[in-house]
């Protein structure tokens, strides 16, 4: 199976309240809340970090699961969120975005 990269679609607004991250997708003005696990991998979705890697490295190593249940339940997820257009799929890695150039 090839490997999953996310990143968050510019197409959303989010705040992290307390544990949770509250996201609304700004074309439709849906809103999600996402547990602290489902948070950690929101924030984890940089495009350039695979899925795998993802939950091996901030999933598990953070929360008491199982490996493969873990890696089920965050392609269920990724596929929610990206059905709504609140996050990206690809099978390559994605460009860091690059910041924003200041005039001098």
């Amino acid at each position: 199976m090839s490997e999953t990269y996310i990143s968050r679609s510019p197409a959303i607004a989010s705040r992290l309240l307390g544990n949770e991250m509250i996201v609304m997708s700004v074309t439709d003005s849906t809103f999600f809340s996402l547990n602290e696990l489902a948070s950690v991998l929101w924030d984890a979705a940089d495009g350039c970090t695979s899925l795998s890697a993802i939950v091996e490295r901030r999933i598990c190593s953070a929360f008491d699961v199982d490996p493969q249940i873990a890696l089920r339940d965050a392609r269920q997820f990724v596929q929610d969120l990206s059905a709504h257009g609140i996050l990206i799929v690809s099978t390559q890695p994605q460009a860091a975005p690059q910041p924003e150039k200041v005039p001098a």
